[in-house]
């Protein structure tokens, strides 16, 4: 019994000390993924903490924070055992992780109040508005196409945790619907989609003569070594060759990056060269935060810079409602943070579908598509510039091979088929296996005669 004595306080305290060891780099992560997506779900996407809570925070360690939601000051302040984490907000830019940035620091940013486009959006015929006609195309089989959308909504393995669906056809749209307490007025969190909204200011600016995305890229730090030899393109088609995990499940790179970091840009770009750039492809978050802050830095004027989407992009394709959210540092969260209608994201979708033209004004580049949807070096025909291709078939072999896509974490999609003539849009809080997007696709395509 002495030595039971003896031995049962060393092992719980052992246990105890493990569990401290396990956790204490997590708590960052836990209270801050919590915090953040809370207050950009209240504040950025008009939901309920109610709905927020019941759904995409309703998993693992995130179930069991304790979240404090300000209306007034636009704040949320996340708990869990000893750790907390807390957000501000900045109208027009979102909800911000206040990590090692002071709060006035974020706050006094030359942040542009940028005109959204005056005029009632439902008085406007689409897609520059909401004013959808009433004739649909001949050649589409509508029972067969609202059976494909409805299939979405089951909510049971493999259609699982659908909030909206859109479907539009040749430019049209032919079917839109929402999961119950979602609607057109709701902004959706575009996660990895994000990376896609990159693509295209990148290609603005490639248009205006003002970045080469085939030179070394302008990072001074990266000058004494051979991260010299990275460029853009090298970014976009993700085989920098930089040192990255991207598992979403620990304590990884981009959990650390979005959930730690202040200057998430200057973290990536931090890591060391692990491949000859160019020859390796692994997807990165840090990448596309990088291209961010080259964006940032080849406008140079951060005011500019801030109101560089609304005014270049935004606006001029009807995006009323996009929001594009910036990390503590003043750079757009280009990997994860970019919120939007639905609607909005297929107003997007169709730029790309019309090569990057828009009612007769050539927003990209003309061969800026083709770009995009030229595989990336080692990607096995699955990737191109930050959108994700289907030319080896391997996660939709049952959909054409020219089908590109936006593709964010927990199943938010901008399906482009050009051959079909088709832009599709799915939302939702689906974890792997549990939404059927090949099914999804074929299902909606049948219905075209």
């Amino acid at each position: 019994m002495k030595r039971v004595r003896i031995i049962l306080p060393v092992l719980i305290l052992s246990i105890l000390l493990g569990g401290y060891l396990y956790l204490t780099p997590l708590m960052p992560i836990i209270t801050g993924y919590a915090a953040k997506n809370l207050s950009s779900g209240v504040f950025v996407a008009n939901r309920t903490q109610e709905s927020m809570e019941a759904t995409d925070l309703n998993f693992s360690f995130i179930r069991f924070v304790k979240n404090s939601v300000d209306t007034t000051r636009k704040t949320v302040k996340s708990r869990f055992l000893w750790h907390s984490s807390r957000t501000t907000f900045v109208n027009g830019y979102g909800s911000i992780l206040v990590n090692d940035h002071p709060v006035g620091d974020i706050q006094a940013r030359p942040y542009p109040v940028v005109p959204v486009l005056p005029a009632n959006p439902d008085t406007i015929a689409w897609p520059m508005g909401n004013l959808i006609a009433d004739t649909i195309p001949s050649d589409i089989d509508m029972k067969q196409l609202n059976l494909a959308v409805e299939q979405a909504f089951a909510d049971t393995i493999p259609y699982k945790g659908t909030f909206a669906v859109m479907v539009t056809y040749k430019g049209q749209p032919v079917a839109e619907r929402y999961a119950e307490g979602f609607g057109p007025e709701n902004r959706f969190l575009s996660w990895s989609m994000a990376k896609s909204f990159i693509n295209a200011l990148t290609a603005v600016l490639v248009k205006e003569e003002k970045l080469d995305i085939h030179a070394p890229a302008d990072i001074e730090e990266w000058q004494h070594d051979e991260r010299r030899n990275i460029t853009i393109h090298h970014l976009m088609q993700m085989n920098s060759g930089l040192e990255w995990n991207e598992d979403y499940g620990n304590s990884s790179d981009v959990n650390n990056m979005l959930h730690k970091e202040g200057d998430m840009a200057r973290f990536a770009r931090s890591k060391p060269l692990e491949y000859s750039p160019g020859s390796v492809f692994e997807y990165a978050s840090g990448s596309t935060n990088i291209v961010s802050f080259l964006l940032r830095k080849a406008i140079g004027n951060d005011a500019e810079y801030f109101a560089f989407p609304r005014e270049k992009l935004f606006n001029r394709i009807g995006m009323r409602s996009a929001i594009f959210e910036v990390d503590a540092s003043g750079t757009f969260v280009g990997s994860s943070y970019l919120y939007a209608t639905l609607r909005d994201y297929a107003r997007f979708g169709l730029l790309y579908l019309q090569n990057g033209n828009w009612l007769g004004e050539q927003i990209l580049p003309v061969d800026w598509v083709e770009y995009t949807t030229s595989a990336a070096s080692g990607s096995d025909g699955t990737y191109g510039a930050f959108f994700w291709l289907n030319i080896a078939g391997t996660d939709y072999p049952d959909v054409p091979r020219d089908m590109y896509c936006c593709r964010g974490h927990d199943g938010q999609n901008i399906y482009i088929i050009p051959s079909k003539e088709l832009v599709i849009v799915r939302t939702g809080f689906s974890k792997n296996g549990e939404f059927d997007q090949n099914g999804f696709l074929t299902g909606i395509m049948d219905a075209i005669k």
